[in-house]
């Protein structure tokens, strides 16, 4: 079996298309820099409002490690952070840089080359980073938005924090910190990233959809906490000024202990809560072809009184994208979004 990684950093540039382009470039020229290494781009997402790309590339792990040690690079030689604003939160020119094992390659062995790149992305290029999820060289750092915490605008206070300073970073806030911002480097499994489209421009509402459902819920007013429907998901509300609608926008981390599909209908039953309506959903990046394999089989046994007949993989699919409306604000291409149809070209 090929040793096979993905990573799948995102960047706080979205409107640039240069920036992109050279960042992409960057990542490609890695290919067959040894034997038997390579590396191939499989996706490039950009949203406008959230002003933000996903790249995601695949290969080799030597070849994967050093196109994202290339990728940091040049992301923080072209971004400056001082003139950076969007909607999705972010801590860096580079926000999020996971590697995840595809075949041949464990978490744990990730979870080590990311902390590896951590460090050398601080000794070589001066950008603080933060080691997140399976990476984490601390629990508390397990989570995200532990380390994001505060987004860019709060990296000063915290490097002046010994408890709160990067895993790899300096004691004092320099200028190279000040225009790279942090970088979270991390490791894990699959995740699926996924915004819920509303038929309401209510970001308020948005949120409020968002806390019934993640796992970690919301405070009440005596200060308990109330906790959410869906485990292994992170969500938040948004307006999106490009498609003039608020979103539920959301992470599933765990898509073993909440599917795609239960998650969307979860949304769906939270929305009617408010009277408001979920018009379709949008996948950001790519996603494993199991989780719409298994969407299609559910939506087919919904809609069958009995049990259904047989249907090919392409059909399930095909059922998946309909009922969940992923078509709803741009095509989708089953063969440019599931990662397996891409790695397979690779």
């Amino acid at each position: 079996m090929k040793r096979i990684i993905e990573c799948v950093p995102n960047f706080s540039e979205g409107r640039d298309k240069e920036i992109i382009t050279a960042i992409v470039e960057a990542i490609a020229g890695c290919d067959n820099l040894a034997k038997d290494t390579w590396v191939k781009v499989l996706h490039v997402d950009s949203g406008e409002a959230a002003n933000r790309t996903v790249i995601t590339f695949a290969g080799s792990p030597e070849a994967v490690v050093e196109a994202a040690f290339e990728a940091v690079r040049t992301a923080g030689e072209l971004i400056d952070m001082r003139k950076h604003h969007g909607e999705h939160p972010r801590s860096g020119a580079t926000d999020v840089l996971p590697l995840v094992p595809v075949s041949g390659v464990t978490l744990e062995e990730c979870a080590q080359m990311a902390r590896d790149l951590a460090k050398r992305i601080y000794e070589q290029l001066g950008i603080p980073c933060y080691c997140y999820e399976a990476a984490a060289l601390k629990d508390t750092r397990c989570n995200l938005a532990v380390c994001r915490a505060g987004e860019y605008e709060a990296l000063e206070e915290k490097i002046a924090d010994p408890e709160r300073r990067p895993d790899f970073g300096p004691e004092t806030y320099n200028g190279t910190v000040a225009r790279s911002g942090a970088v979270n480097v991390g490791a894990r499994d699959f995740l699926i990233a996924v915004n819920f489209n509303l038929n309401s421009a209510d970001a308020a509402l948005a949120h409020e959809i968002a806390c019934d459902v993640r796992e970690r819920g919301r405070r009440a007013e005596d200060g308990t906490l109330i906790p959410g429907l869906l485990k292994g998901c992170k969500a938040i509300g948004w307006y999106i000024e490009d498609y003039r609608i608020a979103q539920v926008s959301m992470n599933i981390t765990d898509i073993n202990a909440t599917p795609l599909h239960v998650a969307y209908e979860q949304v769906c039953k939270a929305a009617r809560k408010y009277g408001l309506e979920v018009t379709g959903t949008e996948i950001i990046g790519l996603v494993p072809k199991r989780v719409l394999v298994d969407a299609g089989i559910h939506f087919l046994k919904a809609a069958m009184q009995d049990d259904p007949a047989p249907v090919g993989e392409d059909q399930l699919i095909e059922i998946a994208v309909h009922s969940m409306g992923l078509y709803d604000l741009k095509p989708f291409i089953p063969k440019e979004k599931i990662i397996e149809y891409l790695i397979r070209k690779a």
